[in-house]
């Protein structure tokens, strides 16, 4: 005992519970670690990638008229995951006033491809009613020459549209949204 009283401890270093425990621990965070960090990765990677514009250009204003749609193919640049390339989209395009308005080929019913009336030559020809100018060959679906559907059909709800910009007269498409009539 030394004299104030206090007695001296052995010191022995690191013990084996506190070897254990820090082993453990280590090896716990280090596998948290290598299972988080490529969680954090992928959830912020749509945040570090930049695109250019997210419009298109189709056209000039003065290429679509009132009386017919007129298809569009266009080409968009995509992204999916590590892919990068081209796409072929396509647009049926006609004036609404004075207004453009873009709309998609995909029937609102099960995706299908609609046609418009169109002979072979890709003419338009009206309807025998001249009411419904796109047809869906899957389940019978009709559309106006503006994508309005028949409610009498299996589409309950019009083609969906395009986002549409003119800018100095050229014609420019976005992304697709479900319109609201």
């Amino acid at each position: 005992m030394r004299e104030d009283g206090v007695r001296p401890t052995k010191d022995r270093g690191l013990t084996r519970r506190q070897f254990l425990t820090y082993a453990l621990g280590g090896t716990g965070a280090f596998m948290a670690a290598s299972i988080l960090a490529p969680l954090v990765t992928f959830s912020l990677d749509p945040l570090r990638r930049t695109s250019g514009s997210r419009f298109v250009e189709i056209g000039h204003v003065n290429d679509f008229n009132e009386d017919f749609p007129k298809l569009v193919n266009f080409k968009v640049n995509r992204t999916d995951g590590w892919n990068q390339g081209e796409a072929t989209m396509t647009a049926w395009v006609i004036r609404k006033g004075g207004d453009i308005l873009a709309m998609s080929p995909r029937c609102t019913h099960l995706g299908c491809q609609v046609a418009g009336s169109v002979d072979a030559a890709g003419n338009p020809v009206p309807s025998a009613d001249g009411e419904w100018w796109f047809h869906c060959p899957c389940h019978g679906g009709r559309f106006t020459k503006y994508g309005i559907n028949d409610p009498t059909r299996p589409p309950q709800r019009p083609l969906d549209v395009y986002e549409v910009k003119v800018e100095n007269g050229k014609v420019l498409l976005g992304s697709i949204h479900q319109r609201t009539v």
